[in-house]
């Protein structure tokens, strides 16, 4: 039975290092700067032969305002509600604070079960700080090294009782349900190829765009709870946090990251570390969302966010967000498709939805957009239709023929899907213009209704094969014999 741990304490203690320590893999963002993390982070840990949620949290903060630091400290203490279990971490080497006593008695009042865990003890500095632990009252310090690995044998053997008990409790509050056994064996078959979605494997999806575009808000009206941490402040989301979903029945997996601006800007490297998360997000996403601001949009960043998507090869939805302050729809609608074709042609067809965060409107046609680009980005097309589509382009618009040499093209089949590849055998494939191979590729999104999703198209060279290229000439024996007397007389 697997249990929910949650790592809290104050900023800068190192709960995000001993996060990815215990899952990993370097998922939450590490750095010196205190307040690194600000929203709930989720991850599969491993323990020894233990197997448990793991939850990165916010610093504690002392602040209970409408500040951004109030904010963080409520969507912690609602981690602390969920969690099966929470591990209080101090920091050793600078002892128990005013803040941690404080800390220490909300943790009493609204959890069952409280580990305290010493962090950063692996040096003889941190010998006071633990012997301080033990005022807190909640049991004896656990010393571990996050950064180091130390001590987690001794985190696991406190874990591993309440681990036993979860298991218990669960097994005997489990329900007893029979089983329907398929009644043939055909059943058993599965007849489509085609990749599903299902819990073990939902559909992947990234919401991108410039700071401040509502990707939070978005993401937290479609989970219908304040999942994630938002507000008016620009750049709040620093992580790339993914939250598994069931939407409208769709298994999903949704990646919120952090704003991407543009380049020049970005000088902290906290910021640098953000964006670099953010566009791991888009290159493991299977369907990139780019998310624009209804009064800003098409701006030159959200130009680029949507090429990239299109150069990693993800199916690209566009939403237009903020859409309940445009007060001319259907005027700023027909601007925006326009632009949109305009701006970004390598998208050609992809869908542009018009949505609100703040009110909800617009995401059941954002989920339907979303599914079916997945479901283009995986079709496959029979390599029959194929060739037959090829010599109806070809008769309608044949290649052109520089410097008098003719170019053919001899088959074309598709060699993998997400996104759609082909090749196409031709003589002088280096001669082909640009413009053609353009052609082709909007004649395939036309005709085999693929829009939006990107089409990779591959020109390989199959010359004609002489059986008699690479082989010598030889003279027939007899004329060798007939030229020997020849030579002779």
């Amino acid at each position: 039975m697997s249990f929910t741990l949650a790592l809290v304490g104050r900023p800068n203690v190192g709960k995000s290092t001993l996060f990815n320590r215990l899952v990993g893999k370097r998922l939450a963002l590490v750095d010196d700067q205190p307040g690194v993390t600000r929203d709930l982070r989720e991850g599969e840990a491993r323990l020894g032969d233990l197997r448990f949620t793991v939850i990165d949290t916010a610093g504690l903060e002392e602040a209970t305002d409408e500040s951004l630091q109030g904010r963080m400290r409520r969507l912690t203490e609602r981690a602390v509600e969920m969690a099966d279990v929470c591990l209080f971490i101090l920091d050793a080497r600078e002892g128990v604070t005013p803040a941690d006593e404080v800390f220490a008695d909300i943790l009493r009042r609204k959890s069952a079960h409280v580990l305290l865990a010493a962090n950063k003890a692996e040096s003889n500095a941190s010998e006071a700080g633990v012997y301080e632990a033990y005022g807190l009252g909640l049991g004896d310090p656990i010393r571990i090294s996050a950064e180091h690995g130390e001590g987690m044998a001794d985190l696991h053997a406190a874990l591993m009782p309440l681990a036993d008990a979860f298991a218990e409790r669960a097994e005997a509050e489990a329900p007893v349900t029979d089983v329907d056994l398929p009644e043939d064996d055909d059943e058993l078959e599965d007849v489509d190829t085609a990749p599903r979605i299902t819990r073990a494997h939902p559909l992947q999806v990234a919401v991108v765009g410039r700071p401040n575009a509502g990707k939070s808000t978005l993401i937290n009206k479609i989970l219908g709870e304040d999942r994630l941490l938002t507000g008016p402040e620009a750049g709040i989301t620093r992580d790339a946090i993914s939250l598994p979903i069931e939407w409208n029945g769709t298994p999903m997996r949704i990646f919120d990251t952090a704003g991407m601006r543009k380049k020049a800007k970005v000088q902290e490297k906290l910021e640098k570390l953000s964006v670099s998360d953010g566009l791991r997000a888009v290159k493991f996403a299977e369907v990139v969302v780019v998310l624009l601001d209804v009064e800003i949009p098409f701006e030159q960043q959200d130009l680029r966010i949507a090429d990239l998507a299109e150069r990693e090869g993800r199916a690209v939805v566009v939403a237009v967000n903020k859409w309940d302050l445009e007060d001319e729809k259907q005027g700023k609608l027909a601007g925006l498709k326009e632009a949109f074709e305009r701006l970004l042609p390598q998208l050609k067809g992809a869908p542009l939805i018009t949505v609100s965060a703040k009110t909800g409107r617009g995401l059941d046609r954002l989920h339907d957009a979303i599914v079916r680009a997945h479901e283009v980005w995986n079709r496959r097309i029979p390599t029959a239709k194929l060739n037959q589509w090829m010599t109806g382009m070809l008769e309608a618009h044949p290649p052109p023929a520089p410097q008098g040499k003719r170019i053919k093209l001899r088959y074309i089949t598709q060699v993998k899907t997400r996104p759609p590849a082909f090749v196409i055998m031709t003589s002088f494939p280096d001669k082909l213009a640009d413009s053609y191979k353009r052609y082709l590729v909007n004649g395939l999104r036309e005709d085999f209704d693929m829009p939006g999703t990107p089409i990779r198209l591959t020109f390989r060279s199959q010359a004609d094969k002489n059986p008699y290229k690479d082989k010598k000439k030889s003279t027939p024996s007899r004329l060798r014999k007939h030229r020997g007397k020849k030579l002779s007389g």
